[in-house]
């Protein structure tokens, strides 16, 4: 693609060939920025390290620490609630032996109780 224009030298790119210069200043000018940012890239990396470091150190101990206190509550929790479990097993047993023991009490008792709360919800 040796061609003239105007006098000019075309280079195998297209552009004249007395650019060539030009655009090699501007590409190592460019290289040249490129490497200093990535060096003081590379310093900030470095001085910032001991710093990500010991906040990485404290982040672990929030969580271990929370761990820790979260443990004995989720323990109670738990205990908790396989004795809420069975004083709910206990209550059902009752009330069906109450029923059965005694079907025409059971049966005003749930009138007046509905009566009661549909009273409290309609005001």
């Amino acid at each position: 693609m040796d061609t003239t224009a105007s006098g000019n030298t075309l280079s195998n790119s297209g552009l004249p060939g007395h650019t060539d210069g030009a655009f090699d200043r501007a590409s190592s000018s460019a290289h040249s920025a490129v490497n200093s940012l990535a060096g003081a890239a590379d310093d900030a990396v470095r001085k910032a390290k001991p710093t990500i470091d010991r906040v990485a150190a404290l982040a672990h101990q929030a969580v271990d620490k929370a761990a820790g206190a979260a443990a004995p509550t989720a323990d109670w929790l738990a205990a908790q609630g396989k004795s809420l479990t069975g004083a709910q097993k206990r209550m059902m047993e009752n009330t069906c032996s109450y029923v059965s023991a005694n079907p025409m009490k059971s049966v005003g008792i749930a009138l007046v109780a509905g009566f009661v709360l549909s009273r409290i919800i309609l005001r």
